[in-house]
């Protein structure tokens, strides 16, 4: 596991923003099945009524209401005065509300539903007029009488569950408003549409959620995939014999597509299903025991079985899929045997006997991932009998439940809904823990290959002279890494010349990076050439090459020491005042004097205890003090704010007056005034200009420029490209 997160390291911050996300994702995951119920519940069973405590209740009404207020609290909530108009609800608490009126509206409508019958005899009434109904008749009874039949009345109705009184209140709240002339399909409709908007509303946040959780999974991942990618790929081409005998092309086929595939899935894993998968099931517990069904000893059933299943393919696949990997190495390391020692074996005639020992390797691997599928296919039927025996379970005892009027219809669906969720986070952490082992070892054979230095050797009597100006033309130039069938550039053709500077811009992935790492020749071109003063850059030394090429990475390296030492390393034999010419160029020169030592600070290795701005600035300063014929930055002013952007564009400029300068940039602003823009798309030159060229025939410039700038900075009316006084 630590393997695999050391990757996630630039991407750490955006950790706890997914955890909020998906903590806002599962409680509108866990809101929508209560919301179904109380569609069911409540607007189809109930008409839409939630519950007794509505806006108004006759004057008649409320004074029965009172006689079986128990607990006295219904003054608290309705406001009445006796004089026989209607009392009306004047708390905002509705919860508490319906709780004072429950009771009494539950026992107002059994009687006055009921038969007389049951009330007469000692100590209850006589047989009611036509039209009375038995709660009028206690209305007209002396007190003590009353007091009498509504101590039996009461005794009678304690044994009622709170489903029943609950479904009883509601029809009087019915006959209320149906008395107030309310139209009830009108009302029943609009309970069901504000219940349906708000489902529709947390489910679009929800969607919204996902997708930029999935957004943000999905480009971590991928840039996690790429940058590795392309490390390994740097590695690759650069790979002398040495190299290549030790790893075999085969195997760093497979740690530079299928073991990063491998880490990249599960960091999207652990991004998306992991964080998730703990959230929406402690979620979901909490639901279930809020329902009151009765029915929590099924979840446990359901984990039981699932913890049961994962066990036993713990148990029995887990071994296999650590052995897999070895075996997948086994096979690569026969093949590179067979392959790099074919005249040896061809001499001693031993091709059957190296053909067995092939083919065991191939089969071991063969029915070792035969086993580990077999195993996995049949997890599937048995995750699924779970779930759908978990269902019938639920059904079964909910079904149960309702009969005995101890659940509603509603309350069944949202437990067997948040059933589901808990089990599937369940399997949602059975997922990953068998994907995480291999991308474990996955890890561990890519750091093998980051690890390994590469040589590159220049050749024979390559020259060590013939630049003088420093224009570079890339003619006709494509390139493509490895074995790859399709190029990463295609056709690039542009002439950068002395005094003037060439900006390289296009979206990520575009090539960018790849085409200023082919002039300093980290790698060779496919096709084309480059050339340096009408030389074939492949014909220098790359010693020579590279001092006369002052490249400023994105990312500012330092090395431990001193500030003057990491200056130092663009020429050792600068003077202080050439280190504090470039520093002040660099604009470095005010945090650098603000240190006790000044160019003396130490340090610290990888530049740690200096922000990135300045490890940028000083990076810049080290090759100003360089005083190359080619200048590179590499999207080197990505750290800096625009003042300071600004303010050592414009220092610099004096300085490389008569160099060459590429920049690789971002951000429009740092390139608007390049005497040359280069705009990449899929490795393509989708556009070469100025600003104001590009922004009237390159729409793949011109959308980059207006996701960035407003139209008042571009100045598009007229003015595009143009620099302001």
């Amino acid at each position: 596991m630590i393997k695999i997160l050391k990757y996630l390291q630039k991407s750490w911050a955006w950790v706890p923003v997914v955890l909020v996300l998906l903590i806002l994702q599962a409680m509108c995951d866990l809101a929508l099945p209560q919301y179904t119920s109380d569609i069911v519940d409540v607007g189809i069973q109930q008409g839409g009524i939630e519950n007794a405590a509505i806006d108004e209740i006759s004057g008649k009404s409320f004074e029965k209401l009172l006689m079986f207020d128990k607990n006295g609290t219904l003054a608290n909530y309705y406001s009445y005065n006796n004089d026989g108009g209607n009392a009306s609800l004047i708390s905002e608490d509705s919860e508490n509300a319906a709780d004072a009126v429950l009771y009494p509206a539950a026992v107002v409508y059994a009687l006055d539903n009921a038969d007389m019958s049951q009330f007469s005899g000692e100590g209850g009434m006589a047989a009611l007029p036509d039209g009375m109904t038995v709660t009028d008749a206690l209305l007209a009874m002396p007190e003590v009488q009353r007091e009498a039949v509504i101590d039996k009345i009461n005794g009678q109705f304690d044994g009622y569950s709170d489903i029943m009184l609950s479904q009883m209140a509601v029809e009087f709240a019915r006959a209320e408003l149906i008395s107030q002339g309310v139209d009830m399909d009108e009302y029943q409709m609009t309970y069901i549409f504000k219940t349906g908007v708000k489902m529709l509303g947390i489910a679009l946040a929800m969607m919204a959620i996902s997708i930029i959780v999935g957004f943000i999974a999905a480009r971590t991942a991928a840039l996690f995939g790429m940058n590795v990618r392309g490390r390994i790929f740097r590695k690759v081409v650069s790979f002398s014999n040495t190299e290549m005998d030790k790893f075999s092309t085969a195997s760093l086929i497979t740690r530079s597509t299928n073991d990063i595939q491998q880490v990249q899935m599960i960091i999207v894993m652990l991004l998306r299903m992991v964080l998730y998968a703990p959230i929406i099931g402690i979620g979901g517990i909490i639901k279930v025991a809020k329902t009151g069904t009765g029915m929590g000893w099924i979840i446990g059933v359901a984990v039981g079985l699932i913890l049961m299943l994962v066990m036993i393919l713990m148990v029995v696949a887990m071994p296999k899929f650590n052995i897999m990997q070895k075996l997948v190495d086994r096979l690569n390391l026969v093949t590179r045997e067979i392959l790099t020692g074919l005249p040896v074996i061809r001499a001693f005639s031993r091709e059957e006997y190296e053909e067995k020992r092939f083919d065991k390797a191939n089969t071991d691997l063969m029915q070792t991932q035969l086993f580990t599928n077999r195993v996995m296919t049949v997890m599937m039927p048995f995750m699924n009998l779970i779930m759908n025996g978990i269902s019938v379970l639920i059904v079964w005892f909910g079904a149960k439940g309702i009969d005995n009027g101890n659940m509603q219809v509603g309350d069944m669906m949202a437990f067997l809904t948040y059933t589901m969720q808990i089990v599937m986070s369940f399997l949602m952490l059975t997922m990953i823990s068998i994907m995480l082992p291999r991308a474990a070892v996955a890890a561990t054979r890519i750091n093998e290959v980051l690890d390994t230095e590469p040589s590159i050797n220049d050749k024979e009597n390559a020259a060590n002279s013939g630049i003088t100006e420093g224009k570079v033309v890339f003619d006709n130039v494509s390139f493509r890494y490895g074995d790859s069938e399709e190029n990463v550039l295609y056709n690039v053709s542009f002439t950068a010349k002395p005094g003037e500077t060439t900006a390289i811009i296009g979206s990520t992935g575009s090539g960018k990076s790849t085409l200023i790492n082919l002039l300093p020749r980290f790698f060779d071109v496919t096709d084309g050439k480059i050339t340096v003063d009408g030389t074939d850059i492949r014909d220098f030394s790359q010693h020579y090459l590279r001092e006369n090429i002052g490249l400023i990475p994105q990312k500012g390296v330092l090395f431990s020491g001193t500030i003057s030492s990491n200056l130092h390393f663009g020429s050792e034999n600068a003077t202080e005042e050439q280190l504090a010419e470039a520093a002040r160029i660099a604009q470095a020169e005010e945090f650098i004097e603000a240190k006790p030592e000044r160019y003396d600070s130490p340090v610290s290795q990888g530049g740690t205890n200096v922000s990135g701005g300045q490890k940028q600035r000083l990076s810049i300063a080290r090759a100003v003090v360089k005083k190359p014929k080619i200048y590179i930055f590499d999207d080197s002013f990505s750290a800096l704010d625009y003042k300071t952007d600004a303010a050592l564009r414009n220092a610099l400029r004096e300085q490389v007056a008569d160099s060459t300068v590429i920049i690789v940039a971002q951000r429009i602003s740092t390139i608007l005034h390049a005497e040359q823009i280069v705009v990449l798309d899929e490795g393509r030159v989708a556009g070469i200009g100025t600003h104001s060229e590009l922004m009237k025939s390159c729409e793949v410039y011109s959308q980059i420029a207006r996701s960035q700038l407003s139209e008042a900075e571009l100045n598009i009316d007229g003015n595009s490209g143009k620099e302001s006084e």
